[in-house]
């Protein structure tokens, strides 16, 4: 992966500047659509195509009591998603966005399904708070498997989301080793934890912790990650050696994108934060990889649905570059 092009940077910013309106009048808008160029390698980028990535897998850790809602709900919430009836279902019928499942590795048999992909690593992660979640080879196969689906979408842009029960605390433990960060400042609520939930969810993250002194991003990702973790970092770092534009949704999504650019540090100003979530520790994220997210609603949902919130604005951004007239051709 090599870094952007900067005489190509500049003609995109000499572009918007010329434009028929006050330079920078658009703000963040600008930005974006400069991003846009450089990631896509030209003046006048498209994407038009937008396909939200929703990976799914379920997490051992389940068992310490990290989340609020039982193991079982990853499946029938893969199962909501698929029959078209989930948020981000409805999210992205308003912002034509398709949405596919990748089974990344939900403890059950999936039926085929036109908008599924079987990627099953297995059903399931280990227990991180006795024992690594994955195998080296587990997650050297999740990374593989997630950039070999990223780079074979048609789509121009990937919206990366997902769904696990307990993913939260996975996600937290990757950030606490690979920002670093202390555990504290990483471990939010999750999905609608209260104050007894959130203290017992601290205690088997501090556990899982202990365990491991992995801080390698592959030993940190075999320690602790999870199938869907693992195989959305492969994905953010094959879809953006393809040259699609990689849209990165919350927390979960922003802990894998983590992982990635420590795996790939050139990959970090190819990819796009659509939002900022309310889970404790994405702010923190954000700040220390330099990204400023598109939006911030309070979201916590996960799914793809900050991402899928965001698609317009990319698709706005690169029309601006595409369709606004230069200033001369008015005056």
């Amino acid at each position: 992966m090599t870094p952007f092009d900067p005489s190509l940077v500049t003609a995109l910013r000499a572009k918007l500047h010329a434009q028929a309106k006050p330079p920078g009048a658009l703000g963040a808008l600008e930005a974006l659509a400069v991003k846009l160029g450089a990631i896509q390698g030209t003046l006048t980028p498209s994407v038009e195509r937008i396909e939200a990535l929703v990976f799914a897998g379920d997490h051992g850790l389940t068992e310490e009591g990290v989340a609020a809602y039982p193991a079982s709900v990853t499946l029938a919430m893969v199962r909501l998603i698929l029959s078209g009836r989930a948020s981000v279902n409805a999210l992205a019928r308003a912002a034509d966005v398709a949405v596919t499942v990748v089974d990344a590795g939900v403890a059950a048999d999936l039926p085929p399904h036109p908008d599924l992909i079987d990627a099953k690593l297995r059903p399931g992660t280990r227990n991180a708070a006795r024992e690594d979640a994955l195998s080296p080879a587990e997650v050297d196969a999740a990374l593989a498997r997630g950039a070999e689906i990223a780079a074979g979408r048609a789509a121009d842009v990937l919206a990366l989301g997902e769904m696990g029960i307990g993913n939260s605390s996975s996600a937290a433990l990757v950030m606490h080793r690979l920002l670093p960060a202390p555990l504290d400042d990483c471990i939010g609520l999750g999905a609608g934890h209260d104050s007894e939930g959130l203290a017992r969810k601290t205690a088997a993250l501090e556990r899982a912790a202990a365990r491991s002194d992995a801080g390698d991003p592959r030993a940190v990702l075999a320690a602790f990650g999870g199938c869907e973790i693992a195989m959305m970092a492969g994905a953010f770092i094959g879809g953006a050696r393809a040259g699609k534009v990689m849209l990165v949704d919350g927390f979960i999504a922003s802990a894998a994108a983590l992982a990635a650019i420590r795996l790939e540090p050139m990959l970090a100003e190819r990819l796009i934060f659509a939002h900022r979530s309310a889970e404790r520790g994405h702010t923190l994220l954000l700040a220390q990889l330099g990204a400023a997210p598109l939006l911030d609603l309070g979201l916590r949902l996960g799914e793809g649905t900050g991402a899928v919130l965001a698609a317009p604005l990319l698709r706005a951004a690169a029309r601006l570059l595409a369709e606004v007239a230069p200033l001369a051709e008015v005056l």
